[in-house]
């Protein structure tokens, strides 16, 4: 499992820049606006992953799931305890879930997912469906397991994709 010192050798605002970017493209594309990627802990990006959910017809396409979905099938459960998930926006409870199960035990977001929740929220939509839960309380269910979390990183710009979307 990377170290918090492993993690913040790392150069988290590049990182952060190229999900934003990312999310950026799925937004483009007509999709969810969400990155996300995969490092090793001398920050090479291994993976790159963007939401998908309207390409795919697929509401589970979360960039987080995607990047997991396709970081199990490449990469053994040692190499992937040994790696960073950067993300544009906190992961979902699923994303998370995926993240968990996945083996990846270090977080890196953007966007506080409260802070996403409170830009999907309009007088249109007073309750939109956003699940108010923390990654950090999904990874906190198995502490014989645990998961680092780091952010918000860049919260204003990982903001901009979002902007107008909602």
């Amino acid at each position: 499992m990377p170290t918090r010192p492993e993690i913040d050798r790392l150069d988290l605002p590049a990182l952060m820049r190229r999900v934003i970017a990312l999310a950026v493209s799925a937004r483009a594309k007509g999709n969810h606006p969400f990155g996300a990627l995969l490092c090793d802990l001398n920050g090479t990006i291994v993976l790159e992953a963007e939401n998908s959910v309207g390409a795919d017809g697929d509401v589970t396409s979360h960039a987080e799931q995607n990047l997991m979905s396709a970081a199990s099938r490449r990469f053994s459960a040692e190499e992937l305890a040994r790696m960073v998930m950067v993300t544009s926006t906190e992961p979902c409870a699923m994303c998370a879930g995926a993240t968990f199960w996945t083996g990846v035990r270090a977080v890196v977001y953007g966007l506080p997912e409260d802070a996403l929740g409170a830009m999907c929220r309009s007088a249109d939509n007073p309750s939109p469906p956003v699940l108010n839960l923390p990654c950090t309380a999904v990874f906190a269910t198995c502490p014989g397991h645990p998961t680092i979390v780091i952010g918000p990183v860049l919260e204003d710009e990982a903001r901009v994709p979002h902007a107008g979307f909602w």
